[in-house]
């Protein structure tokens, strides 16, 4: 017989998360979903830097539930992965229960995307496309929340409509069905992302949700953010996703990326495994963020392997590994041969 699943303990309860962050009287701190980039490396550095809750990329259910090489593919996790929302893009009630009931024991939340703007995904009935059917929104989370009830956490995240008072509507539906977070991201399915998030938005819908906490997604890129965002919204925890991808310490105060999560991202991306382009762009998108000359960042990005990335970084940085005493500790790039920070 196999052995049985450990139980998601419940402190992992994203609800009892943030809720311990209310007693410690600051908003909550979360890496939202990125499509593939919050896999299982990232999400661990993450946590390391004082993220309270971090998402999977989004899951296509339809996809999860009927084929067993998408379940390897997109799902990746360990004793250490806690605690994480899957967020799942869904177009029906039977896909969805069929997901929960696969992936539920292994998970703390589960997220319904329903505010991804890429065009392929609204043609097939997900993300923002749910923005236009709430009672399909409202059946799901019911349906769901009447077969496991507690023993399941459902954050539903959304966009906002042109018309405010058409999300109100919204927000108040999904409440009454039983969600038991709701993400706001304050923009439209429309609005680009180089347009301000609409803050005021959120402030106001935020207003007329009774029972639940509230998150808010877009425009954090710094710890001053964050809070601006949550002071001026009234939410209960502040969602990172571009914010987190550029600079995973951003919760730490920190405004740039810090050389030891360089350090870190290259022990877990080669411990647990992952694509190398993804890796590539991890590293590529810290030092991004850090004082390094662009002829170095050039050059990261022209190398062809892992084992390629690994040498070139080791010629001119000192790269400490995991056993290494001050491994992951040091703030600014850690030299070996510096090179005048030249745009060539």
């Amino acid at each position: 017989m196999p052995s049985p699943i450990p139980k998601r303990p419940p402190s992992n309860r994203p609800t009892s998360i943030i809720k311990k962050c209310q007693d410690q009287n600051r908003p909550a701190y979360i890496a939202g979903p990125m499509v593939r980039y919050s896999k299982l490396p990232f999400r661990e550095l993450c946590r390391f830097y004082n993220v309270d809750i971090v998402y999977t990329p989004m899951i296509l259910a339809r996809e999860f539930v009927r084929n067993d090489i998408a379940r390897y593919s997109d799902f990746t996790t360990n004793d250490k992965d806690q605690p994480v929302i899957v967020q799942v893009g869904v177009s029906n009630v039977e896909d969805f229960m069929k997901f929960i009931e696969m992936i539920h024991p292994y998970v703390d939340g589960i997220g319904i995307n329903c505010g991804c703007p890429i065009r392929d995904q609204i043609r097939e009935g997900i993300g923002a496309a749910l923005m236009s059917k709430p009672r399909l929104v409202s059946d799901l989370i019911a349906t769901a929340k009447a077969k496991y009830g507690d023993s399941i956490c459902i954050d539903t995240k959304i966009r906002i409509h042109n018309d405010i008072n058409e999300t109100i509507e919204y927000v108040k539906l999904i409440e009454e069905a039983g969600t038991d977070i709701i993400t706001i991201h304050g923009r439209t399915k429309t609005t680009r992302s180089s347009v301000p998030v609409n803050l005021d938005a959120i402030k106001t819908i935020r207003r007329h949700i009774k029972t639940v906490p509230v998150i808010a997604n877009g425009d954090c890129f710094t710890l001053d953010d964050c809070n601006s965002i949550a002071e001026y919204t009234g939410v209960d925890g502040v969602m990172s996703a571009r914010g987190v991808l550029a600079n995973p310490a951003l919760f730490t105060g920190l405004n740039k990326t810090p050389w030891g999560a360089v350090e870190m991202f290259m022990h877990l991306t080669t411990s647990y495994g992952l694509p190398y382009k993804l890796s590539q762009y991890h590293v590529v998108q810290f030092m991004e963020n850090m004082d390094i000359p662009r002829r170095i960042i050039k050059e990261i990005n022209e190398c062809k392997s892992m084992i390629d990335m690994i040498d070139l970084l080791d010629k001119y940085f000192y790269v400490k590994r995991k056993l290494e005493k001050g491994y992951a500790t040091a703030t600014e790039p850690q030299w070996k041969v510096k090179l005048s920070n030249e745009a060539t």
